[in-house]
Order: structure tokens, then sequence, then C-alpha cells
């Protein structure tokens, strides 16, 4: 008895703030779940969407549209969270998101689904932008990593089940609760964040005074940088598409997005409070790991976009066995996150970063020198490894990075380095995408691209003979060609670092490190 502790006032309030954090870090996974599966698990019920609207001219926006939004409102939010909190921020998100999942239940058309979708990415972009600033936020640099883990692992999860859960609301029940389950979800992540996120006053920062919540908003600067990445990425969505690529429209945006980017110059040099401040680009950590994670954008779409296409294409895979195929580095990854900080605190982040991307250019080289046809083991293996070299280089980054800067920049340098991946995306299907239509077109001895040349391939399936084999053939080239840029795009992140990053990033210490 005499050995018994008196229970102080801070000693009582460790397990209620432990509960908070919990459930806070509950409602961000939850969040970040209803961002990852979006995209999985609407593919799944395109079929079924169009036989019941129609469009199917058009149905390529319910993907575009929402990927527009997401990418060209992140810089606007992580500006927001840094002058406002990221918990008004947050909630306003979640609530868009939802609001717009109810609108695409009740759509009536394609065009009224596709401009629900819109609504849905405004809100995502704040889910991702402001969800990733709060986990740096609630753990110090010596915790980072296992908050980073568990939302990578929450990609991973919805990477793999999204596709199944599509499949079968769509065939077992309505397409529209696709969209309906975003509620009940959503609503819970809501409910969370409302009752235990509780943002402290922070007049003082290591970094810079945070702007008090009186501040005036760049309003005008989130207008022209909404309008000019609009304007340059549906250029990109749709160029080689829905038009060539040099045709008028074609042209046309990419000239007023040229117009739109100077002035997103001028308005953001003028403004007190800019919604993309020059120091993004003026300090060279932030500079480099926002080029690095451009080109991990760029080659990732090597394998989500043109993988699945050589699995059933080349190897004669199914639908689901050639989704297997591609969801095995969603095993890797996270795994490899979660364990990277053994490596960066003994090498620095940037020169973990190097070996992991270094590594992926190995492996994305490796991948045309897979024999012909091959077995489905083989690409799944190099997979396996692509996604440990990822994830090797992709955390220590983003943990660097937001470990560089205070509370009141890090929802801006946190926005920043993810609109320079989905901005890397977004390049990576308009540049991949004329490179393997440019080798069929080549191989063939005429034009098409690899959706009509695969449905064709898919449609004379029983039918053996030599054209059929020179078509498989094609393919096999026309992916080959998109994997070596893809090991080019790895090269070029490899340079950047090694050229343009500090070795050892100038990380702020804070409480807890």
């Amino acid at each position: 008895m005499g050995d018994a502790r008196p229970v102080t006032r801070e000693s009582a309030r460790r397990p209620a703030e432990a509960h908070r954090r919990g459930a806070v870090v509950a409602a961000l996974m939850l969040a970040m779940a209803l961002a990852a599966l979006d995209s999985t698990i609407v593919a799944t019920a395109v079929p079924q969407i169009v036989g019941d609207l129609g469009g199917f001219s058009v149905f390529s926006w319910l993907f575009s549209g929402y990927l527009l939004a997401v990418t060209v409102t992140l810089p606007v939010y992580g500006k927001l969270s840094d002058t406002f909190g990221r918990k008004p921020v947050l909630v306003v998100g979640a609530a868009l998101f939802l609001l717009g999942s109810l609108l695409c239940a009740l759509a009536w058309n394609m065009g009224a689904l596709i401009a629900f979708r819109v609504v849905q990415g405004l809100g995502g972009g704040a889910l991702q932008g402001t969800v990733q600033t709060l986990a740096a936020d609630l753990y110090p640099l010596r915790e980072r990593p296992r908050i980073q883990a568990r939302l990578s692992t929450v990609w991973a999860v919805s990477a793999v089940a999204g596709p199944a859960v599509g499949g079968v609301l769509a065939a077992y029940a309505d397409w529209r609760w696709i969209f309906l389950v975003n509620l009940p979800v959503g609503a819970v992540a809501l409910w969370l964040i409302v009752r235990h996120l509780h943002e402290p006053r922070r007049e003082s920062d290591p970094a810079s005074v945070r702007t008090a919540p009186r501040a005036r908003v760049d309003w005008a600067g989130a207008l022209t940088v909404f309008a000019c990445g609009g304007t340059l990425l549906t250029a990109l969505v749709q160029g080689g598409v829905a038009w060539p690529w040099l045709s008028a429209p074609s042209l046309a945006l990419f000239g007023a997005g040229l117009a739109l980017a100077g002035l997103v110059v001028v308005v953001e040099r003028r403004a007190a409070e800019p919604v993309v401040p020059g120091w993004v680009w003026r300090r060279r950590t932030i500079a480099a790991v926002n080029l690095a994670l451009g080109a991990l954008g760029l080659l990732m779409v090597a394998p989500t976009v043109f993988l699945p296409t050589y699995a059933q294409a080349v190897l004669g895979l199914g639908p689901v066995a050639a989704g297997f195929v591609l969801s095995v580095w969603t095993l890797s990854w996270p795994v490899s996150a979660a364990l990277s900080q053994h490596v960066y605190r003994r090498v620095g982040f940037r020169d973990t970063a190097l070996l992991g991307i270094g590594a992926a250019a190995l492996i994305l080289l490796a991948f045309p020198f897979l024999p012909y046809p091959g077995a489905a083991w083989q690409p799944a293996l190099l997979m396996l490894l692509l996604g440990a070299a990822l994830g090797l280089f992709q955390l220590p980054l983003i943990v660097g990075v937001q470990s560089t800067v205070g509370w009141s920049e890090r929802g801006t340098a946190t926005a920043s380095v993810l609109f320079c991946r989905q901005t890397g995306q977004t390049v990576g299907a308009a540049v991949f995408g004329a490179v393997a239509n440019g080798v069929l077109a080549a191989r063939l001895g005429g034009a098409g691209d690899l959706d009509s040349v695969t449905r064709a391939l898919d449609a004379g399936a029983a039918e053996a003979g030599t054209a059929h084999e020179a078509i498989r053939h094609a393919v096999a080239s026309a992916v080959h060609a998109v994997y070596l840029g893809a090991a080019g795009a790895a090269a070029l992140a490899f340079v950047v670092l090694l050229c343009v990053a500090p070795r050892r990033f100038p990380v702020l210490r804070e409480p807890g490190d």
C-alpha cells in the first residue's frame, strides 16, 4: 500500500488522451478507406451503370471528373488547413464526399452522375490531403511510420477488396448501393472526428506563427489554381482519346492552360497568403520530393493500367487472376513502408528513398526480359518486389517532408507532394498511352489503340492462328515499352534526389521526438 503512487491530474489525463487519439486514428482510417475504395469499387460496376443510364461514350468521365476534382483541390485544402485548422477542412470534405455519394445514388442519367462524381471529388481532395497531414500532427517523428503504415494498409486492403465489393453489389443488389455504402462508413468517421478531434491552439510554431482564423483567404489564387489545373488535366486526360493530340480542342486547352498558369504566378506573387506559396519550390527538400513523387505517379501507371491488360491478353488469364497479379504489390508495399523507419534512422530519408527507387528502376527494367508468353508467377514476383521497393521510397519522403516544416506549413507541404504525385499519374496515363498505341501501330502496320486491340483479341480468343499470335506479341511489345518508360521515370526520380535533395533533411525537432 505504501508503494502506491498518487493519481495526479497529468497521469489521469493520459488514458483519456490515448483513447481520444485512437478514436481519431480510426476516423482517419475510415476516411482514407472512402477515398481509396472509390475508383476500384466503381470500376467493376461500369457495365451495370451504362446499361441503366446509357452514356457509354462519356462513361470515362466517371473517373476523370473525380480525379480532376481531387487533384486540383489538394493545394487549396492544404492551405485552408494551415489557416483554419485540420478539423473544419476534414469535416467539410467528408460532408461534401457524403453529399456527392448520396447524389450519385440518386442520379437519373450519365450527365448527372458525372456531375455528382465531381462533387464527390471536391470532398475527396480534402480527405486525402488532410488525413495525411493529421497523421503527422498526431504522432511525433519517431512514431510517424506507425500511422503511415496503417494508412498504407488501408490502401492495400482497398485495392483488393474494392473490386470484389463492387462486383457483389452490382451483381446481387444494385449499382446505386456502391455509393450508398459510403454513407454509414462516412457518418461514423465524421462523428468520431467531431467528437474526439480537438486541435490545440498554436500561437507559436517552430517554423512560423500560425495565421489567425480571420486571415484573408486567397480566393483569387484558389480559383485560378483550380481553373489552371482543371484545364491542363482535362487536356491530358482527353488528349488522344476524345480527340487527337494535335487537334484544335487539344491545342486550345493546352494554350488556355498555359495562359492560366501565367495568371496563377501573377496572382500568387501579389497575394498576402498564397494558396501555392513560393517556398514550396524554393526549399530544396520539398522541391526535390515534389519532383520525385511526380515521377512516382508517372511510373505507377505502368503496372496499374497496363499490367492487367498484359495478364489477360498475353498470359491468357481471366479478370480475377489478372487482378491478383497486380494486387500482390499491395502485400509488400505497407510491410516495406512500416519497416523503412529502421533504414532511414540509420542512413537518412534521402538515402533510404534512393535505395528504394534504385531497386524499383531495376525491377521495372527486368519486366521486358520476361520470357514470352511466360507464367503468371513471373510478373507477380516482380510486382511483389516492386511494392517492397516503392514502400521503401515513398514513405520516407512523405515523413521527411512533413518533419521539415512546422504545423502552420504542414498542410501546404503535404498537399504539394500529393498534388505532384496525382499530376504525375495523369501525365503518365497520357504519355504511356501514346507510347503503347504507337508501338501497336508500328507492330500491326496501322492505326489502333490498346483497348480496341485487346477487345478484338478477346472476341477472337477461340480462334488460333498467326494473326492472333501476332496481336499477342504486339500487346507484349507495347507493355514492354511502357515498362521501359517507367524505369526511365524511376531513374529520373533517382537523379533528382541525388542532385537536388540534401543528404540530411533539415528536420525540426518536436516534443516527443
